[in-house]
């Protein structure tokens, strides 16, 4: 997406940029946040946003990537090696943190490219220097060279070394000649200006055997090389200026290695600040709720409760849109009613967007194809260029229709403002109908009745107004689309104490259309109120309507489970009564003994024995239409082989093997069984797996503590920490856990409690009882 730099400058992209490089936690993350441009189409984009949301999902399952502090730009020092072909000892042991980072990272991205497919993204960017690292293992974390360097490097320091201990031998005979002692300001050995010398008093120079190599700040005392140390020192001197060679020599070998690998040094910094800037990015979407937003290859945006980042908590949320069912937007009310804010919010929103970040606005919030996007919003006067506001706003505006295209998205602020009222709505009217004619997407406001009459009327171009109360004077900021605003100019200036007479005046020097306008406007306003108030009726109906009805629902389900329990338990308490009834009889046949009356008693029990039947089969249809109720076939679900399954009435699973017609096979342990499908029911597990519950994976944080300490501190010291701590031990699966804020005033444990019932995973909050701190704590409880 292109923008142009008006837009960038209008829309404070700068200032916002800067709010999120806060975040990073180097100065690495904190330049690419400020050199990122968007994305150059919708594959890119696409790539970036997915690429992030792994980034996210590995950070909530695995924890944090690899990362060190201290990181810093390597970049400039490159560059300027470039020139003079050394860098410093300091600077290569930044290069090796950098290079040894990106080496943890590219290890860690790859162990989990297969599970994250975007990560093979930034690998593509990654080279191996462990070449490279083992080089630079040889200087230490100050930017010096170990002895083992290089050989001649170690071999020199050995001599030094040596030749040191001897200096320093001579230096004790020297301090025990009792005619030289006294002549020292100071009984030590100094190494200055390359040559080791004694600090000397003034009045015993001409006396001292030795030459003065320097004096001492104060100028009492000279610094004096003995003669007997002159030869030691010239030798010393003579090592340590081929130390500097070969530590100069090995600096710039390194420097030209690192030098002939400069691309993928840029690329591995680059790809280390695009993981900082996700960080800060994650950080905006915990504290500030912002989200990634759906993208459709249509050219549209949709914003959800959206918020102008640098506003901070005094934004309102407001919901904008353009695309859908209309191209143009125009936005009519009062001054100050945040109509301009509604557009840069906008703007900034779908620039943040193509970034591919997340955006201050909420869930559901859409995004689209969008190729370009221009801005003509403040006071562009020019006084280089001798140009008036409305001159350069119309030299702006016309460079916007030379590039604009059908995938645009131009914001045109005030639109025919700055010259003569009937001119300036002509103006803009014919602007908006040619942007229509080309398909740009256009938010536009204004306060000329015309052009609201015209976007009232034009096909493919909705208004929208910011609600104002009247009875305030303040404006709500929300944006209402579909409904043109009042300007309000009379009634503020009424409110705030204009002469009635002049308002009168006013009044009557307005063109009665004009009038009309403003009225009808007003009247759409008041009917909207009504219709929203309508709204919530019928929403609060609808509501209790649903609650009621499944309530019923629930209750019919009871009394049926009721009722079948019933009848299965009369079922069973009658069939036992027939079969014990039976029983008895066939005892008393068995004991008679006459034959005559045995043979009549058979024959009366074969015919009580058919009325038997008649109510065995009765309770085994009834069961068998139970169980039918729960089978595959009333639920129309088509088993296929390898569908888990249960025989209804058994809690027993099976496989299906094979279908048979209103038959399967199925495959319960070693057995196979044929049964019909109306003694079958999916299983649980089939359920399970055939409704598949969607769940967050949060990694727990470790060694989470069950009670949190901030007795003591200030309001803002404490509750950062308190809210920190809540989110984490909630993470972590605490059921309940205890700030403990002392008792004193009271004022930190108010604080406390406000912070508990803004958070929407706090179920209650209590203060401790008697034998767990009283005033002085408070119990958290989560929602689990």
């Amino acid at each position: 997406m292109y923008i142009e730099q008006a837009a960038l400058g209008s829309l404070e992209i700068e200032k916002i940029k800067n709010i999120i490089a806060k975040r990073c936690r180097s100065e690495i993350g904190a330049l690419v946040t400020e050199n990122i441009a968007p994305a150059a189409d919708m594959a890119e984009l696409k790539r970036r946003q997915a690429l992030f949301a792994d980034v996210e999902e590995y950070r909530g399952r695995k924890g944090e990537l690899p990362w060190v502090k201290d990181i810093v730009p390597v970049a400039p020092m490159l560059d300027a090696a470039e020139e003079n072909g050394l860098l410093s000892g300091e600077e290569l042991v930044k290069i090796r943190l950098l290079l040894t980072l990106e080496g943890r990272m590219k290890d860690a991205l790859s162990a989990a490219v297969g599970e994250y497919g975007s990560f093979s993204i930034p690998l593509r960017e990654m080279r191996d220097f462990s070449d490279e690292c083992e080089m630079l293992s040889v200087i230490d974390d100050d930017g010096r060279l170990y002895d083992y360097a290089s050989e001649k490097l170690g071999k020199l320091r050995q001599r030094m070394r040596e030749l040191k201990e001897t200096i320093r031998r001579r230096a004790h005979a020297i301090l025990g000649d009792p005619q030289i002692a006294p002549m020292l300001q100071e009984r030590v050995l100094t190494l200055r200006n390359g040559r080791h010398a004694f600090l000397v008093r003034q009045d015993a120079m001409p006396q001292f055997p030795g030459a003065v190599v320097d004096r001492s700040g104060s100028g009492n005392s000279v610094y004096m090389e003995p003669r007997s140390l002159m030869s030691l020192n010239n030798e010393y001197g003579r090592l340590h200026g081929e130390e500097m060679l070969e530590e100069t020599r090995l600096f710039r070998e390194f420097t030209s290695r690192l030098m002939s690998r400069k691309k993928g040094i840029f690329d591995a910094e680059n790809v280390l600040g695009t993981i900082d800037l996700f960080y800060a990015l994650s950080e905006m979407m915990r504290t500030d709720k912002w989200r990634l937003p759906e993208l459709d290859e249509r050219t549209l945006f949709s914003f959800v409760r959206a918020r102008h980042p640098l506003l901070g908590a005094r934004s309102v949320p407001i919901e904008i849109k353009c695309g859908l069912d209309f191209r143009i937007l125009v936005i009519t009310g009062p001054n100050t009613g945040g109509k301009t804010v509604a557009l840069k919010t906008a703007g900034v929103c779908i620039y943040l967007g193509w970034l591919g970040f997340p955006i201050p606005a909420g869930e559901g919030s859409l995004l689209g194809d969008i190729g370009e996007l221009f801005t003509d919003i403040g006071d562009e006067q020019s006084i280089e260029q001798s140009l008036s506001t409305f001159s350069a706003h119309i030299t702006h505006v016309t460079q916007i229709l030379n590039k604009v295209t059908p995938r645009s998205v131009v914001m045109l602020d005030e639109l025919g403002a700055g010259t003569d009222p009937e001119e300036g709505a002509a103006l803009g009217i014919a602007l908006l109908d040619w942007l229509r004619e080309e398909r740009a997407l256009v938010l536009a406001t204004t306060h000329h009745n015309p052009i609201k009459r015209y976007a009232l009327a034009a096909d493919k171009i909705e208004t929208a107004s910011v609600e104002f109360d009247g009875k305030t004077l303040s404006p709500t900021y929300k944006i209402l689309i579909g409904i043109p605003g009042r300007s309000n100019a009379l009634l503020i200036a009424e409110k705030l104490g204009m002469r009635r007479s002049v308002i009168n005046r006013a009044q009557q020097a307005m063109n009665g259309r004009e009038v009309s306008m403003e009225d009808l406007i007003g009247e759409l306003q008041e009917k909207r109120s009504a219709l929203e108030r309508e709204t919530v009726a019928v929403e609060a109906s609808r509501k209790k309507l649903a609650k009621l009805e499944k309530d019923y629902e629930e209750r019919m389900k009871a009394i049926e489970e009721k009722k079948d329990a019933l009848i299965a338990s009369a079922d069973k308490k009658a069939l036992s009564i027939v079969r014990n009834a039976e029983d008895s009889a066939r005892a008393l046949i068995k004991n008679m003994s006459d034959a005559k009356a045995e043979a009549e008693a058979r024959r009366e029990l074969e015919k009580k024995r058919g009325h038997f039947h008649k109510i065995e089969d009765s309770a085994a249809k009834r069961e068998e239409k139970k169980e039918s109720a729960q089978s595959v076939v009333a639920a129309k679900h088509e088993l296929s082989a390898g569908d888990c399954v249960q025989i209804i009435g058994t809690n027993k699973s099976a496989s299906v093997v094979e279908l048979r017609g209103k038959k399967a096979l199925i495959q319960a342990g070693a057995a196979q069984i044929e049964i019909p499908l109306t003694k079958l029911k999916l299983s649980q597990q089939a359920v399970q797996r055939a409704a598949p519950q969607v769940r967050i994976k949060v990694s727990r944080p470790v060694g989470v503590p069950s009670s949190i300490m901030v007795r003591g501190m200030t309001i803002d010291e404490a509750m950062p920490i308190v809210e920190q701590y809540l989110d984490r031990a909630y993470c972590a699966g605490y059921d309940s856990v205890t700030v403990i804020h002392g008792r004193g005033e009271g004022i930190l444990r108010r604080e406390v409690q406000e912070l508990c019932k803004r958070l929407p995973y706090i179920a209650e909050h209590n203060l401790g009882g008697p034998h767990e701190g009283g005033y002085g704590v408070t119990v958290v409880r989560f929602k689990r």
